[in-house]
């Protein structure tokens, strides 16, 4: 009996498989997944890598991976608010730099100014006196007696008591800066100050003996004197009040340069108690007998 043979044309369902064909299909499918596998694999590492390269979010499907770029940052605008505190901003600062241009423009001397300033108290002269000298010191808030008001005159280089002139004004004042009374008002402080620097303080003190004394007279009566000493030594010395009364009870009617030098001399290096003091040193007379009225008055 003949066997019949399969018919190619039958679909593959309906042919009988053979068990090698069953197996090569089953080895293929498993390749297939694990090349698949493989690929998507590849895919998300290099998705991955170009993600961090190129800082762009990417997505991987299992057919396809593309790049998406991040869409472009908005400009944000200006809420009312902000454009009111910028324009308050920009406001401010404007105001600032006038008020600046102002106070520098005040601070600078101006030789006008400062000759308005004098003629305030000169009146119609070159020269302020007694009477424009005493509303001057009213109106800078010092006593005539004060001794800021020597430093003063010692930075203004006056020749004469009482008195300013025009060139000494304009020249003190300039090196002082001051053109009007409040300027001179706020500096007070620092002539004060002058008189704490000991070299200062000397110059000072030399000039007032010429300062004080009438320009015709080579020494100082014995009141202006007391006056000037007392103002220039009452606080710092102690042994001024004593000195004081030994002027009051002596024979002199004058103090010469010598002597007056030499006084500032005693109360800057002779101890309070005199135990210091040599006789036979080149002290003048004036103070050789201070000392021993002072000595037999403490032994009395």
């Amino acid at each position: 009996m003949t066997q019949k043979s399969e018919s190619p044309l039958k679909p593959a369902s309906e042919r009988a498989s053979k068990p090698e064909d069953f197996q090569l299909n089953s080895h293929l499918t498993t390749l297939a997944k694990i090349y698949h596998t493989l690929n998507r694999l590849n895919l998300t590492e290099d998705s991955s890598r170009e993600d961090h390269q190129t800082g762009s979010l990417r997505s991987c499907g299992v057919s396809d991976c593309c790049t998406k770029p991040m869409p472009p940052r908005k400009k944000r605008r200006p809420a009312a608010g902000d454009d009111l505190s910028a324009k308050k901003s920009r406001h401010d600062g404007m105001y600032r730099k006038h008020e600046a241009t102002r106070i520098k423009n005040e601070e600078v001397f101006s030789s006008k100014r400062c000759l308005e300033w004098f003629y305030e108290y000169a009146g119609n002269d070159d020269v302020v006196g007694p009477e424009g000298m005493e509303k001057f010191c009213e109106d800078i808030g010092v006593e005539p007696e004060n001794v800021v008001m020597l430093v003063l005159a010692w930075k203004l280089d006056a020749q004469n008591m009482g008195y300013f002139t025009l060139q000494e004004w304009l020249k003190g004042m300039s090196a002082l800066q001051c053109d009007t009374t409040e300027k001179l008002r706020n500096s007070l402080d620092y002539l004060r100050s002058v008189l704490n620097e000991s070299s200062n303080f000397k110059l000072i003190y030399r000039y007032a003996f010429d300062f004080a004394r009438e320009k015709d007279q080579r020494s100082l009566d014995i009141n202006t004197a007391k006056c000037m000493l007392g103002l220039l030594l009452g606080k710092t010395w102690p042994l001024f009040p004593v000195f004081n009364q030994f002027l009051e009870q002596s024979k002199y009617k004058v103090i010469n340069k010598d002597q007056w030098c030499n006084v500032l001399e005693f109360s800057r290096t002779i101890n309070l108690d005199l135990s210091n003091y040599d006789e036979d040193g080149a002290w003048p007379v004036l103070l050789d007998e201070f000392v021993e009225w002072y000595k037999d008055r403490q032994m009395s």
